[in-house]
């Protein structure tokens, strides 16, 4: 007779069905796992015969096979132990096959039968609840999974635990969701001293969830005015928190089953491989701009991060997905974030600087701003010069709106937003508009219109050029909580994309 329980391989966040088959029949004694395992799945015959023999649970003298169904598919991680060891348990009559077989199970199977908290319990209880399956995980994995209240979620400590609660000498109470946090930095706007052209930038980023650059001589407050900018962002709603949880369940970043509901803030340093940043690895896990969806990427020293790594950046940001593609998976993974970066103007950072001259200006910024190419300067939507702040400045107390006062400006604009996609697909913010939904949400009247055609001509602005500049003046004018876009939003919009006589 075949023993079935049921688990899940994953697959970047797609949690994939998986039948744990297992047969004891007469033979020589042995132990086997076939439908693809890696060296972890592998090893797991080990640890479960090690863990039933703390149990004082003995294995036959007999051939034990356990497939892993479909056996194409690869199978890779330590969560396959307690499944295997449910398979097992159902094979030898110690606890009843329906029961096994209504649940999906994952878990890492420690040598004495204690459960270890394994990756990916969201996406798991996702699955589950989509085949009507009870999950059954670690203790420590199911006040995360319990977040899906579609999926009834059972967290045992131990297999002897699992044991008794199929037997029904002590059922198992269903697991608790963790606690919502939220991260308060206490990072305020007005520390930052003057600026405030800056801010404006930062405001409208925020606003619309546009791509920001800022160029600045060493020291002008630029890393300054990005780790302030998390304090601007309202928190994420249901839908995108549980979007974002789940790929941070798969990296393993999830405290304590708690689901953040606070933006994340990436901030990988510039020597970061092109795996770490838009994801890959040996499981082709998630990167950097996966790990930032719904929230920011801020890549400090711009033009120092490898040129490879950059240009791998332009298709995530237009499509708001990248697929890592592999020779053995091709996994996608969704990346909707707001890019922030920030670079000094040349090599020594003080080109602009008339105290501290260059000695190379004007090739010494050439050089130094060319490793970033156009098509990727061209689909930053705003763009800012940070200039040095004087020592006088310093000194003068503390001005300008707080982060509060922002934040709330921020949210009511973000609120009109969702107010105008709720029943347009794939579209949040301004940021997502394209095609005729952008003509009709950001039409601007006749002078900001011929205003942007005398730009476009003059300066030759590209078509995406042209299209951001109505998504960023559309979010200028929710900021000032008006319905039509006008000639005063078109200019605003232009000035952050022009820099000097130049257009990026």
């Amino acid at each position: 007779m075949v023993a079935r329980a049921y688990t899940v391989a994953f697959e970047g966040v797609e949690a994939k069905s998986v039948e744990v088959q297992c047969a004891v029949t007469p033979g020589l004694p042995a132990f086997s796992l076939v439908g693809l395992p890696d060296k972890a799945v592998t090893e797991a015959r080990d640890r479960v015969r090690t863990a039933l023999s703390s149990m004082a649970i003995a294995l036959p003298s007999k051939r034990i096979t356990i497939n892993l169904s479909p056996a194409d598919m690869p199978k890779e991680g330590s969560h396959f132990d307690l499944p295997i060891a449910l398979a097992l348990l159902a094979a030898l009559e110690i606890i009843p096959h329906d029961a096994v077989e209504g649940t999906c199970s994952l878990g890492e199977l420690s040598l004495d039968g204690s459960l270890i908290p394994v990756v990916g319990a969201l996406p798991a209880a996702m699955a589950a609840a989509d085949e009507d399956r009870t999950l059954l995980c670690p203790k420590g994995s199911g006040s995360e999974a319990a977040w899906v209240g579609a999926a009834q979620v059972i967290g045992a400590a131990s297999l002897a635990d699992v044991v008794r609660h199929y037997t029904g000498q002590s059922p198992l109470a269903p697991a608790q969701p963790g606690e919502v946090t939220s991260d308060t930095s206490g990072r305020d706007l007005r520390d930052v001293k003057g600026q405030e052209r800056a801010k404006r930038a930062l405001e409208i980023a925020a606003a619309g969830r546009h791509h920001l650059m800022m160029v600045g001589t060493p020291g002008s407050g630029k890393s300054m005015l990005a780790a302030r900018l998390p304090g601007l962002l309202p928190p994420l709603s249901a839908t995108e928190a549980l979007e974002t949880s789940m790929i941070h369940s798969l990296a393993g970043l999830l405290d304590e089953g708690g689901i953040n509901r606070t933006r994340p803030f990436r901030e990988p340093h510039h020597t970061a491989s092109m795996a770490a940043i838009v994801g890959g690895g040996r499981r082709a896990g998630p990167g950097e701009i996966s790990l930032a969806h719904n929230g920011v990427l801020f890549l400090d020293e711009f033009p120092e991060f490898p040129r490879a790594v950059l240009e791998t950046l332009r298709q995530p940001i237009e499509s708001g997905e990248v697929m890592v593609a592999r020779a053995n998976a091709h996994v996608k993974y969704p990346c909707r974030f707001m890019l922030i970066a920030a670079a000094n103007p040349c090599k020594c950072g003080y080109l602009p600087d008339p105290a501290r001259a260059c000695s190379r200006a004007p090739v010494c910024g050439e050089d130094y701003m060319g490793r970033i190419s156009g098509p990727l300067l061209d689909r930053f939507d705003l763009r800012v010069d940070v200039p040095p702040v004087a020592f006088t400045d310093l000194d003068l107390p503390a001005s300008g709106d707080s982060s509060a006062e922002v934040a709330a400006r921020v949210s009511a604009a973000r609120e009109v937003q969702e107010t105008r996609f709720a029943e347009t697909l794939n579209m949040r913010l301004n940021s997502d508009a394209e095609g005729e939904v952008l003509e009709e949400i950001a039409a601007p009247d006749a002078e900001g219109r011929d205003l942007l055609n005398q730009v476009a001509e003059r300066f030759g602005l590209s078509a995406r050029g042209y299209h951001r500049v109505l998504r960023v003046a559309r979010t200028i004018a929710d900021l000032n909580a008006e319905a039509n876009v006008r000639r005063t939003h078109i200019a605003e919009a232009i000035s952050y994309r022009l820099n000097g006589s130049k257009e990026i």
